[in-house]
């Protein structure tokens, strides 16, 4: 759990997203120290060194040295155990500066590497160091990855449970990105019904959410025409919000709770004991160059070993793939292959004149075709912003379809464009999620932990939320841990559990909307107007969903290719002057995270049948074709540039891309999304 001597943390300003703070050069060659004989006072047992000179700090200083200005403490566990945390902590050997903190954890190695840092006892759980060539170990009593609705629901309810029963669990959460809300991404129109079960509180504690949904409004897109239609989402009680932020309060609601976080490392693997059970994770290596050296910053993966572990990385986690995969969990319940859609979102702030807090706009049709599902959505926040969004289903059969390409397109219709004009654009992000709904949900359980929120599938396709079932999954699966902890039962309660509950209920009368829209658009909105408002759930037949979103994918012979105008830079930009609204940042020196399973069916298989659509399915431009010294097309990896929606590893038509978590901290930055 090792930090370079840099910390940088977003600002809480939405209005300047870019804003970071940072501590630099004066504080290159700080360590600290520790007496010899360590006593219960923090400024007997502790200074900091700069250069040749030493002076003492009291913790007082130190809380505000390590505090970033929104308030959000990364060194959340130190500043509550300070004064016992420096009468545990012991050096073995003095130290040459040039590594900072982490988030939570005081760890300093020596630059020439052969010295570390050795704790005795800890401020949280159990701690093991050895030498660098081995991993640190950490132990809990509950580990969960990922720093989302669903997991921080999970953490808190836990932690609301062992307040009621007296009972003392440990419990940490891991996120990948830099800080708890940077990866998080949606265009929420949120409903509040699971949040009134765990923090029924929350609008006396200053939630972020205080705009009510005013008005709701279904269209349907021509070329030049903006059709009406009943409106089929009855959002009345909901607000509109910023997940980003909601899931930043709700870091802190844990944190206060006793949850231990830590942001900026990503889980790259999954322990095993001798019997095949889960006993935790392990953060992957740090510091590491492309050609797999390791560099002057290299810092080793940390072991965090649970008694239970709660996967909630979101769509698509790739730990959670591979739990399913080696469980079996989807055969177990006879489960249909998840589906999936790509969600390109943009924040404008728009002309005061224009803005109507609360209003809802959801749109089908142009510039789709027929066949392809997909739609828009358009949100009034406060302050008066708007987001503003695009949703295609990756199921969709055209290899020149172009998703980034179609929301630039739409944003020049002349019902949207008018509310545009005269606006500026804040911030641009992308991410793929569940469709399969009921018919695609795996067994959640697996030995040693379960799978929770978007990992799992838990989305409502009608209502295009997904919020409330996840955080209410967390729930379910916190008490479920509990129980299996401290009173003798199992997971398996938790399934029981989802399949009791108003979770279960929502999705099975939203089963049928999804895969009706396999017949083509007009079908489809006739099916679905029939189980809304006719059948309103009770079908007694469950449609299934068509091929898997990669085998959808027609050769490119057969299909017309999709001439796209170029874009204006008032209303439509180029991918590059996106993705720079995305605060995307990757360590460039480090492995590609993003891997070909063969690296010659690009060039054999996606470019000659294909056309290559890598080039366009990813909103992020990670993917091109290029020109070698021979003139010929070779497929290059930006992976840099990757805004970790994994498109990619869903889309390609021979399944033949692995994503993968990068560095730990690297990725989009997102504060408004």
């Amino acid at each position: 759990m090792l930090r370079l001597l840099s910390i940088s943390s977003k600002s809480s300003s939405l209005r300047k997203p870019n804003s970071s703070f940072s501590y630099t050069s004066s504080y290159l060659h700080t360590h600290l120290c520790n007496s010899a004989r360590p006593t219960s006072s923090p400024q007997s047992t502790s200074c900091i060194s700069t250069g040749p000179s030493e002076s003492l700090i009291n913790h007082s200083s130190f809380a505000n040295l390590t505090r970033p200005p929104n308030g959000y403490s990364f060194f959340h566990r130190l500043e509550r155990n300070f004064g016992s945390f420096s009468s545990q902590i012991g050096f073995r050997t003095g130290f040459s500066c040039g590594y900072w903190l982490n988030c939570a954890n005081l760890r300093i190695f020596e630059r020439n590497g052969g010295a570390f840092l050795s704790v005795h006892g800890s401020v949280g759980r159990l701690r093991s160091f050895s030498s660098e060539s081995d991993r640190e170990s950490m132990e809990y009593d509950v580990v969960i990855v990922g720093a989302g609705p669903a997991g921080l629901s999970a953490a808190i309810r836990l932690k609301q449970i062992c307040s009621e029963k007296g009972v003392d669990l440990s419990v940490c959460v891991v996120e990948k990105g830099p800080e708890v809300g940077a990866h998080i991404l949606s265009g929420n129109v949120f409903e509040p019904r699971a949040l009134d079960e765990l923090l029924p509180q929350w609008k006396q504690e200053e939630a972020p959410i205080n705009v009510p949904v005013s008005s709701d409004k279904f269209w349907y897109l021509t070329k030049n025409r903006a059709i009406s239609l009943p409106c089929p989402f009855n959002n009345k009680g909901n607000y509109v919000i910023s997940l980003s932020q909601l899931v930043r309060w709700m870091g802190m609601k844990a944190e206060e709770l006793g949850v231990e976080i830590y942001p900026g490392f990503a889980v790259s693997e999954i322990l095993y004991d001798a019997n095949n059970k889960v006993i935790g994770i392990a953060t992957n290596d740090m510091g590491v160059a492309k050609d797999g050296s390791k560099k002057e910053t290299f810092q080793r993966g940390v072991e965090l070993k649970g008694k239970i572990t709660l996967l909630a990385e979101g769509c698509r986690g790739s730990l959670s793939e591979k739990i399913m995969k080696k469980y079996n969990l989807r055969e177990k319940v006879h489960a249909q292959h998840q589906t999936y859609a790509l969600g390109i979102k943009e924040v404008w702030e728009i002309e005061k004149g224009k803005h109507n807090p609360g209003a809802v706009l959801h749109t089908l049709g142009w510039p789709l075709d027929q066949k392809t599902y997909g739609g828009s959505f358009l949100y009034h926040l406060s302050d008066s912003q708007i987001a503003i969004g695009f949703v295609v289903a990756l199921n969709y059969h055209n290899p020149f379809l172009n998703p980034y390409e179609e929301f630039q397109k739409f944003k020049h219709h002349p019902a949207i464009k008018s509310l545009l004009e005269g606006g500026s654009i804040l911030q641009y992000g992308a991410r793929t999620l569940n469709e399969g709904g009921y018919q695609s949900i795996p067994y959640p359980v697996f030995p040693g932990g379960a799978i929770i929120g978007c990992s799992a599938g838990f989305l409502n396709v009608p209502k295009i939320k997904g919020t409330h079932m996840a955080m209410k999954s967390g729930m379910l699966a916190a008490e479920a841990t509990f129980d299996a902890l401290h009173e003798g039962s199992n997971m398996e309660t938790y399934w029981d559990a989802l399949q009791n509950s108003w979770v279960w209920e929502e999705l099975y009368r939203a089963r049928n909307y999804r895969p009706a829209f396999e017949y083509g658009l007009i079908p489809g909105l006739a099916m679905s107007a029939l189980e809304h408002y006719i059948l309103r759930g009770k079908s007694p037949l469950t449609l299934k969903h068509g091929k898997p979103d990669h085998e959808a994918t027609k050769v490119a012979s057969l299909c017309s290719q999709i001439q796209y105008p170029k874009p204006d830079g008032v209303l439509s930009f180029d991918v590059p002057t996106s993705l720079h609204r995305s605060n995307t940042n990757h360590e460039h020196d480090q492995p590609a995270h993003l891997r070909l399973r063969n690296a010659k069916i690009p060039e054999l298989v996606n470019l000659p049948d294909y056309a290559g659509p890598e080039s366009r399915y990813c909103p992020a431009r990670v993917y091109e074709y290029i020109p070698d010294e021979k003139g010929q097309l070779k497929l290059q990896i930006n992976a840099q540039n990757c805004l970790h929606c994994k498109a990619c590893d869903i889309k390609d038509p021979k399944q033949n891309i692995e994503w993968t978590v990068p560095e730990g901290g690297g990725g989009p930055g997102y504060s408004v999304m």
